[in-house]
């Protein structure tokens, strides 16, 4: 059985609140068919510790309340990153981090497109490369090379893999 610590709950808690504060402080840009949710680069954490899994995706869910989109927003985000920091984690040994970016991208692709598609009436594949498109963009493009120059700090990969084995993360 995993210990929890102090140490482990302030980790998850300040992940989850800079992933509501990201998204919220880029709001306008963060809903609706065409996203840059910059927060979502967060989401590579998931390669390197499961509590991230939680922290993403408790930061989505809260930030999804006051979505444009309405309350189904909650439900169709959090599933997505849910999903998609799943997919990270449990394939974390299998892929780098830049195939492990397309995840997010994928699934937030698909799944928003469909909210996208039965809340505003728009056109599903349309809804698919825009949402996908941004993703990628914060993700993949700013996202992979930041959490690549911050993995390279052992002091804030000690403070990240608080509760896992480094060893596991050396060649991401």
């Amino acid at each position: 059985m995993e210990m929890v610590n102090s140490r482990r709950i302030t980790n998850i808690g300040v992940m989850t609140a800079l992933y509501a504060a990201l998204t919220m402080v880029c709001s306008p840009l963060a809903y609706n068919d065409i996203q840059f949710r910059f927060s979502e680069l967060l989401m590579l954490f998931c390669c390197f510790n499961k509590d991230y899994i939680l922290s993403v995706t408790l930061g989505c869910c809260i930030v999804n309340i006051w979505s444009p989109l309405g309350f189904v927003d909650v439900g169709f985000g959090t599933a997505a990153t849910l999903i998609a920091a799943l997919l990270m984690y449990l394939l974390r040994n299998k892929v780098n981090l830049f195939v492990a970016s397309f995840f997010p991208v994928v699934t937030n692709g698909f799944i928003i497109a469909a909210e996208l598609k039965i809340v505003q009436g728009l056109p599903y594949w349309g809804c698919v490369g825009s949402v996908a498109f941004g993703e990628f963009i914060c993700v993949s493009i700013i996202g992979v090379p930041i959490v690549r120059s911050m993995t390279k700090n052992r002091s804030f990969m000690k403070l990240i893999m608080t509760g896992t084995d480094m060893k596991s993360a050396k060649d991401r």
